[in-house]
């Protein structure tokens, strides 16, 4: 089955079909590239997308990658709000952590490039008037990310990004909820 995906770049966002077979999680952490056909280009300073047929990304150039298709996830999450700038964007949404995680004394590590977020909401830092795209998951490439706002330490899910403590709302703590997926 087709995978429709949209990729963002610090030069634009590519959307087209992925051209192999399996999730994109498996595409962005096995392969050094990602090819898209039937694609539609998007510049940063462009008023309006333009057809570009078959693009090639490298996998180290994607700072955010979007998939039609729904995330395999764990069961029992503790879901923390973050705040996350890379390249020219700004993304917010929920990142996923195992019930009681301290960051301090935590064995467990993020393993590969990207990791998920759910709920998201991505716009432009230059330019925010220019809108927000909302979703219900992005994959996040952690070394591109520069700046991070979060509830907890994140250091190790995000390594060379400023740190900015970021209280939660009054009342507020973050929610264990289970997702759908395999355990």
């Amino acid at each position: 089955m087709a995978v429709r995906v949209d990729v963002y770049t610090i030069g634009g966002m590519a959307s087209g079909t992925m051209s192999r077979l399996g999730s994109l999680r498996e595409a962005l952490s096995t392969d050094d590239r990602l090819t898209l056909e039937g694609t539609v280009w998007q510049a940063i300073d462009d008023a309006a997308p333009r057809s570009a047929g078959t693009v090639v990304v490298p996998v180290d150039d994607i700072l955010f990658a979007v998939a039609d298709e729904e995330p395999m996830g764990l069961v029992h999450l503790a879901w923390h709000h973050v705040r996350l700038d890379a390249g020219p964007y700004q993304l917010e949404g929920e990142l996923a952590t195992m019930p009681g995680f301290d960051p301090g004394r935590s064995l467990t590590r993020p393993s590969g490039e990207f990791v998920l977020l759910r709920d998201v909401r991505l716009s432009l830092l230059a330019r925010p008037e220019a809108g927000v795209s909302v979703g219900d998951h992005a994959l996040v490439n952690r070394y591109a990310v520069e700046r991070i706002e979060a509830d907890l330490m994140l250091g190790f899910f995000f390594p060379g990004a400023a740190m900015a403590a970021k209280p939660l709302p009054a009342g507020s703590v973050p929610t264990a909820q289970a997702s759908g997926g395999a355990v």
